[in-house]
C-alpha cells in the first residue's frame, strides 16, 4: 500500500510538472527582424496609441477602446468610435498580442502591423483614411523629428506609423499572476476549489483544447452557437465551414474584461464558462463547431471553473498616458 501511495503521488508529481510546462511565460518578447524593438520605436508608438489626433474629427485614440486600467479593454458590448458610432464587435484586449499569430476577431490579419492601421480605418472607430493620416502627421514638426530618430531614413508612411504602433503594442505583456506562481511551484498561490477548477478546465471541461499554452489560447476559429447574425470569419473567404466562426480569445485576466465573446452579449464569467462548457447559447444550431459540444458541466463545476479564471489575473496595469502630444 505505501509502495502503491508513493506510486501515484510520484505520478502525480511528474503530471504536474508536465501540465505546467504548457503554461510558462516565454522568456521574450517576439519582434519582427525587420522592425526590432527600440526605447525610440516603443515611445513613439505609445504616443501615436493614445493620441486622438489618429481619428478624424481629434476625439477618439488607440486607448479610447484599449484603456489600460481595465487590462486594455472598455467594458462595453461593442466599441464605441467618433460621434459615439457604434461598431460591430466588442473590444478584445491587446495584452499579449505580440505573442498571437492572427489579429482581430475574424483573424483577417497576421501580424500586428496589419491590426495597427484597421481601427484607424474603421468608419464606426476612428475613421480616419491612411493617406489623411500620413499627411496629419508630417504637418506636425513633433512628429517628424521623432519618425526620423525611430526611423531613420523612412520618414512618417503608413508603414512607420504601423510599426510603430505595433513596437509599442509587443511591450504590453501580461505580469505575473498567481496562476503564475502556482506553475512555477507555489502550491499555496491558488485556492483548492481554483485547483478543482484547474482539473476541470484540462479534463471534463475540453476547455484546453482551445485556450491552451501561456496565453491560453491556440487562435483557432469557432462558432461556439451564440446565435447571433455576424458572419464571422466566413466574411473573408465565403468557405460555409467558417460561417459565424469566431477566433478563440485569451483568458489572460479574464475575470476583469467583460462583457464576453465577439458580441459582447455576456456580462458575467458565469455564463460565459457555462455556455462554452455546455455546447454554446442554441445547441442545434445549424453551423456549430464539431468540437463544441454540450459537456454537461453543472453549475458547481462552472464556479470552480470561475475560480481557476480568477486565478490569470494578474496586478492592475499601470500605464500612464502621455502628458503632451507633439506639436
Amino acid at each position: 500500500m505505501v509502495k502503491l501511495f508513493l506510486s501515484l503521488t510520484l505520478l502525480c508529481s511528474l503530471s504536474f510538472a508536465f501540465d505546467r510546462s504548457i503554461w510558462l511565460r516565454p522568456k521574450e518578447i517576439p519582434s519582427l527582424p525587420e522592425s526590432p524593438l527600440t526605447q525610440q520605436r516603443v515611445a513613439l508608438g505609445k504616443l501615436l496609441f493614445f493620441d486622438p489626433r489618429l481619428s478624424r474629427d481629434d476625439t477618439v485614440s488607440c486607448a479610447s477602446c484599449h484603456i489600460p486600467y481595465y487590462y486594455w479593454t472598455d467594458k462595453v458590448p461593442k466599441a464605441v468610435g467618433i460621434g459615439g458610432r457604434k461598431g460591430t464587435r466588442n473590444t478584445p484586449t491587446i495584452i499579449n498580442a505580440a505573442y498571437l499569430r492572427t489579429f482581430f476577431w475574424d483573424a483577417r490579419a497576421d501580424s500586428l502591423e496589419m491590426q495597427a492601421l484597421g481601427p484607424v480605418e474603421a468608419k464606426a472607430e476612428m475613421d480616419l483614411s491612411p493617406d489623411r493620416l500620413v499627411a496629419k502627421l508630417r504637418n506636425i514638426k513633433g512628429y517628424r523629428e521623432i519618425f526620423d530618430k525611430a526611423y531613420p531614413g523612412e520618414g512618417i508612411t503608413k508603414e512607420t506609423i504601423a510599426k510603430a504602433i505595433a513596437t509599442f503594442e509587443r511591450t504590453v505583456v501580461s505580469k505575473e499572476s498567481p496562476f503564475d506562481r502556482w506553475v512555477k511551484g507555489d502550491r499555496e498561490a491558488i485556492s483548492e476549489e481554483a485547483k478543482e477548477g484547474y482539473e476541470i478546465f484540462i479534463s471534463e471541461g475540453h476547455c484546453k483544447s482551445c485556450h491552451n499554452g501561456f496565453n491560453f489560447t491556440n487562435e483557432s476559429l469557432n462558432n461556439i452557437a451564440l446565435g447571433d447574425s455576424d458572419p464571422g470569419a466566413f466574411i473573408l473567404n465565403k468557405n460555409p465551414i467558417w460561417k459565424g466562426s469566431f477566433k478563440t480569445p485569451t483568458l489572460r485576466n479574464v475575470a476583469e474584461t467583460s462583457p464576453y465573446f465577439h458580441d459582447g452579449s455576456v456580462h458575467t464569467l458565469e455564463e460565459a464558462v457555462y455556455i462554452c462548457g455546455n455546447g454554446g447559447r442554441y445547441k442545434d444550431l445549424k453551423g456549430r463547431s464539431p468540437f463544441f459540444r454540450d459537456r454537461g458541466l453543472s453549475m458547481t463545476q462552472v464556479r470552480k471553473v470561475v475560480r481557476f479564471l480568477e486565478t490569470l489575473t494578474e496586478e492592475r496595469p499601470k500605464i500612464e498616458p502621455p502628458e503632451t502630444f507633439p506639436q
